[in-house]
């Protein structure tokens, strides 16, 4: 498993995985009733984006963020074993025990999101034991307010207090999802990371959330996301696996 980032094409477009009942689905707008099923196997959907050129894959056990403990390794632990993919995974975390169990079954980050807001004091210990870039860490945001919980909570933060919160501990690797385009396909919040970007000298930010087309990908590119979390137009084919991979070619 290669655990270096890298800044290619195939690095930029992060497809997504969000597994219930370890199958493949997307939410709209973060609501469970929503749910569709894409792939009743992930790692058939991960092959495929690997075939196409990519090279990360955000994979969510939503199973795990409801339940409050990670329901899915066995789901990261094969994608690691078959591909090169370089997985982010999250969903659940809760203690060191599941970090150590993430990094070891092949993620190269560990994605953080409700605990980073409930426990930053947990979140700098592990900082200080495994390094700040084993950790990628969650904002999603419902009109600019963080949400928790698989985005059933209010976290009770602005998008921008947490980001800073978390910069003074050493995270800088960030990504950012505008719950109230994720999934609906109108576009991702440019405004918002734009601003978040100016504020935040030196952050990493990826994009997540609404991404509907390449010229969304390349607004994006332009106002300086690190890279863009893509899923339902993968797979509602807004955005083909053939298209993507042209663009690594």
């Amino acid at each position: 498993m290669n655990n270096n980032i890298t800044s290619s094409t195939g690095s930029f477009i992060v497809p997504a995985i969000d597994i219930i009942n370890g199958k493949v689905v997307r939410l709209t707008h973060g609501d469970y009733a929503s749910e569709k099923t894409y792939y009743e196997n992930p790692l058939d959907a991960a092959l495929q984006f690997e075939a196409a050129g990519l090279q990360r894959l955000h994979l969510v056990d939503l199973d795990g963020a409801k339940a409050g403990k990670i329901q899915h390794l066995k789901i990261l632990e094969r994608i690691a074993a078959a591909t090169s993919l370089q997985v982010d995974f999250g969903g659940g975390v809760k203690e060191e025990a599941d970090v150590k169990n993430i990094l070891s079954a092949g993620a190269s980050m560990v994605t953080i999101g409700s605990l980073a807001v409930k426990q930053p004091a947990l979140l700098e210990a592990w900082i200080q034991s495994y390094g700040a870039d084993k950790f990628f860490i969650g904002a999603d945001v419902l009109n600019n307010q963080i949400k928790i919980s698989g985005w059933l909570q209010d976290g009770g933060i602005d998008i921008f207090s947490f980001i800073e919160n978390m910069m003074q501990i050493g995270i800088t690797r960030f990504f950012c999802t505008d719950i109230n385009k994720d999934g609906a396909m109108q576009g991702a919040s440019v405004v918002l990371y734009k601003e978040i970007i100016g504020r935040f000298p030196g952050i990493n930010l990826t994009a997540s959330g609404g991404v509907s087309s390449i010229d969304d990908i390349e607004a994006l590119k332009k106002v300086g996301c690190a890279a863009a979390i893509v899923g339902k137009a993968i797979y509602e084919n807004a955005i083909s696996l053939e298209a993507l991979k042209q663009l690594n070619d």
